[in-house]
């Protein structure tokens, strides 16, 4: 199969699998016309890189699966590195979600402060109103002769 249908038949791209092949994790072989050429148990292997890339692992990791990745990565037991691996991306993981947490509420706080003392979007309660409110009076006097008028 070409690289546009290995691609196609994994919900990934073109470049995406040409990286995996470079970092070693698909192979090709060549056609007379210099097209990548892959077996129909690359869309396996394919979809287990994209699953565990989905799981927070990355290329590197990947690599540590190697073995297994033609298969069902889920269906045998895992390895102790393969445990400890994922021990320390659910640490990263666990980490960002924090921090993502912690901002969120701080946001929240801020605009919780900003509500109670009367600001909008326009700035402070009314200012936008006040404003038309003086420009339509100004308007009118104006109309009307002026203030002194």
């Amino acid at each position: 199969m070409l690289i546009g249908e290995l691609a196609r038949a994994t919900g990934s791209t073109a470049r995406a699998l040409r990286h995996y092949e470079q970092a070693g994790l698909i192979g090709s072989s060549r056609a007379a016309n210099g097209y990548r050429e892959y077996d129909e148990a690359a869309a396996v292997r394919v979809h287990n890189i994209r699953g565990l890339l989905a799981a927070g692992f990355t290329l590197e990791d990947v690599r540590l699966f190697l073995p297994c990745l033609d298969g069902d990565v889920l269906a045998g037991p895992p390895s102790a590195a393969a445990v400890r691996l994922a021990r320390e991306r659910l640490a990263v993981l666990e980490r960002r979600i924090a921090a993502q947490t912690a901002a969120r509420d701080r946001l929240v706080t801020a605009l919780a402060a900003a509500a109670e003392a009367g600001t909008t979007e326009q700035g402070p309660a009314g200012a936008a109103e006040r404003e038309a409110a003086g420009a339509a009076e100004r308007e009118t006097a104006g109309a009307a002769g002026g203030a002194y008028g």
